[in-house]
Order: structure tokens, then C-alpha cells, then sequence
């Protein structure tokens, strides 16, 4: 079934632009994450501090983060496919450039590029669903999305990993970056044209005042930073909780890391999929997609509490199943922006949203850190995940109000839309 952005259509075939845009997270999180696999072997070469390593790790959330509150309205006000193409650009020569760097200093201001040149795809590829992907099959949409991202790190440690410890960290970060250089001019061919859906819910884009008045907004925001907190913690602690913890070899840690990872994008696929399916037999967006995040949020809490509690030889089945959990909760978190803004103003929502609910990525691997170093294990780490995540349940559930598109009035303030866009 092909796809026109003058009429759309079932999103039955995954489009040339579609896959794309999951390409770019795919590779969005590859290259933020290959610092953290080259790090011994850069600690080593360069001569930095564990001190300076900490500030690496983390300057890529300084411009990141603040960039979501830029990036949104840049989406809003510009061609979007343009500039998710020019933050591509960016963070992929920033990719390739670390790796002629010979010192702190010049390191630090890659990571510091690559934050930049990052911060531009979630809002960009919310404008680009909200605008040219209907509602009913958004779900789906979002999911893969989602497991796109969510595949960077189980890639990237096995790729990335394999590739620096054989031919060094050097040659990785310059190839990584140049080859995937190559993204643009399939981007530039298969790009979604036309004016896609229609732009319901008038003229005017919401002014910051206008979205920060709605309560929909910050349930969304508690919603996603719940989400990210457990996610960050995945990505960051996995690994060293399975080796210190569990007491896997490294061999062993990396093919449960990696199971791990691909059952938490499969199940994001699957989710938005089911979602999907549920609206077109006529249950409202409202109740699938709240229903969806209540039930992920809640399967990740309760499993890693048993995680907790388990035993050596128990706590595999409940770590794949917080894995479940939180691809299910995580498959829709962008949707509910999609519909609340609208395609006008999508843009913008998302780059606040993932602007406030970043700061998960500052929160949570350090206090997971400063935790196990205090407890020497994980158990009071893990539980307080699970708190966290349960609490993401309900900032969705009771956070956001119903699922109906706002009109921004000239003034930039929302009101609910009446009509066929209500639910």
C-alpha cells in the first residue's frame, strides 16, 4: 500500500522516509553512546582524569537538554525536513571529528557539538508524524521509532565495542561519522513532501506561556521523565550491574544486555502496533494510549522490585520482563503530544517535553551511582526505579487530561478543539 501526503492513508507500508527517521535515532544513540565504550581507552591515551571523564560523559546533556526548548520552536517556524537534515549533519562531523582530537579540551567541545547537533530529532520527527502519519496509525509509528532508539545501545555495544577493540577507538568514531554521512542524500530523495494532514486548530503556534498553562503538558513531562529515568538507568548501569551484581562474565553480561534491549524495542513495536488496532476498531485514543502507558509502567515497577528480591538463578525472567514494561510505557510517549499540540505545534511541545524530561539523564545514573557506591549494590537503587516508574504510570494516567487537539488562539493560549479531532 503506498503512501501520498495528499491523502493519507493506513500507514500498511513502512515508507522510505519512515525508515529513515528510525535509522537516524539508531544511529542518534550509537553515537552518544560510543564515548562510554572507548572511555578506558581513552582515559589511557589522552591521560585524562576519572574527574574529566565524568565531565565528558555529561556535557552532552548541557547542550542537549537546552537545546529541546530551542529546537522545538526552530521545528515550528522552518521547513522541518531541513533542519533535521542540518542537526544530522552536525552531530554526524561531530561523530566523525572526535576522533582526530588530541586532548581534553577539543573532546569536550565535540561532545558539547554532538548535544547540538542531537537535540534536533525528537522534535523534528514528532512534526514529521504529527504532521504526514494519521492518528490511527500513530501508534505503531511511534513504536518503531522508539525501538530504533532503543536498539543504539545493544548496537553499538557489540559493533562499536568489537570495532575499537580492534582497530582502536580512533578509527571508529571517523568512520562511524563519515559513513553515516551517507544518510543525507537518501534523506534529500525520500523525504516526505507535500502539506501532509490537514492543519487543523487554526493559524496561530502557542507561545511558551501557552503550553506551560496546559496540564496536560507537565503530566506529559512527570510521564516521560519517569520513562527516561529507568531508561537512562539501563543504558548506563546494565552492564556493570550484571558483571558486579549478577556476576556474569563479560561475554555473558553482553548477550543479557542484549536481550534485554531487544525486548525492550520489540515490545515498543508491538505496543504501538496493538494501540493502533484498538483505536481503528473504535476505542478512543484517550483509553488506548493512557491504558498502554499505565500497564508498561506498571509491569517495569513491579518486576524490578522482584529483581530486588530475586535470586541468582530467578532474577533473569523478571529483568526481561522490566525490559517489557518499559518498551510498552515507553512505545506512545511522544503520541500524546502529537495529538494534544496538533501537527502546527508539535514541534515545539516535544522539544519542551523532552527538554524537561531530560533531565532524567542528569538524575538517574548519577544517583544510581552515588547510591551503589554508598550500599555496595543495587537493591536500594532498583527500588526506588520502580517508585519512580509507578509514578510515571499515574502522571499519564491522571496527568494528562483527555486526548483532544488544541486550537492555539492568536494569544497562543490552547483550548480544546470540538469536533472530529475531539475524543
Amino acid at each position: 500500500m503506498e503512501w501520498t501526503d495528499d491523502k493519507p492513508r493506513k500507514f500498511g507500508a513502512v515508507t522510505p522516509w519512515f525508515v529513515l527517521l528510525a535509522i537516524s535515532l539508531l544511529i542518534n544513540y550509537i553515537d552518544r553512546g560510543n564515548l562510554s565504550l572507548a572511555a578506558p581507552l581513552l582515559k589511557n591515551e589522552l591521560h585524562l582524569t576519572a574527574w574529566q571523564l565524568g565531565i565528558l560523559f555529561s556535557a552532552f546533556f548541557w547542550t542537549y537538554t537546552a537545546l529541546q526548548f530551542v529546537m522545538g520552536w526552530v521545528v515550528d517556524r522552518f521547513e522541518v525536513n531541513l533542519v533535521i537534515a542540518v542537526g544530522y549533519l552536525v552531530w554526524s562531523l561531530a561523530t566523525a571529528t572526535t576522533g582526530l582530537v588530541r586532548g581534553f579540551t577539543m573532546l569536550l567541545t565535540m561532545r558539547l557539538l554532538l548535544g547540538i547537533g542531537e537535540s534536533v530529532a525528537f522534535p523534528s520527527c514528532s512534526k514529521i508524524l504529527a504532521r504526514h502519519v494519521p492518528e490511527e496509525n500513530r501508534g505503531f509509528a511511534n513504536g518503531i521509532l522508539i525501538a530504533g532508539l532503543k536498539s543504539g545501545p545493544a548496537v553499538g555495544t557489540f559493533g562499536a565495542g568489537h570495532l575499537m577493540a580492534r582497530y582502536g577507538w580512533r578509527p571508529v568514531f571517523i568512520g562511524i561519522g563519515l559513513i553515516s554521512l551517507a544518510w543525507l542524500p537518501a534523506w534529500k530523495k525520500w523525504m516526505p513532501r507535500g502539506p501532509g494532514l490537514v492543519q487543523a486548530g487554526g493559524t496561530a503556534l502557542p507561545t511558551v506561556a501557552g503550553i506551560l498553562r496546559q496540564r496536560s503538558f507537565w503530566g506529559a513531562c512527570t510521564g516521560q521523565f519517569c520513562a527516561n529515568y529507568l531508561l537512562y538507568l539501563m543504558v548506563t548501569w546494565l552492564p556493570y550491574y550484571l558483571v558486579h551484581e549478577r556476576h556474569l562474565s563479560v561475554d555473558s553480561m553482553a548477550k543479557t544486555a542484549a536481550v534485554y534491549y531487544l525486548v525492550d524495542a520489540t515490545s515498543a513495536i508491538a505496543t504501538g502496533w496493538f494501540s493502533d488496532f484498538w483505536i481503528r476498531r473504535g476505542f478512543t485514543p484517550t483509553l488506548v494510549r493512557k491504558s498502554a502507558m499505565a500497564i508498561g509502567h506498571t509491569t517495569a515497577a513491579i518486576a524490578l522490585a522482584s529483581c530486588v528480591l530475586a535470586g541468582p538463578h530467578t532474577y533473569l525472567p523478571w529483568l526481561l520482563i522490566v525490559g517489557a514494561g518499559s518498551g510498552i510505557g515507553g512505545s506512545g510517549i511522544y503520541s500524546f503530544g502529537q495529538i494534544l499540540a496538533g501537527p502546527k505545534a508539535a514541534g515545539r511541545w516535544t522539544g519542551f517535553q523532552n527538554g524537561f524530561a531530560n533531565l532524567a539523564g542528569v538524575v538517574s545514573p548519577a544517583l544510581t551511582g552515588f547510591i551503589v557506591n554508598r550500599t555496595g549494590n543495587f537493591q536500594l537503587a532498583l527500588a526506588i526505579t520502580a517508585a519512580v516508574a509507578l509514578a510515571g504510570g499515574f502522571a499519564w494516567v491522571f496527568g494528562v487530561g483527555p486526548l483532544t487537539q488544541a486550537t492555539w488562539s492568536g494569544d497562543g493560549r490552547g483550548l480544546p478543539l470540538c469536533g472530529r479531532h475531539a475524543t
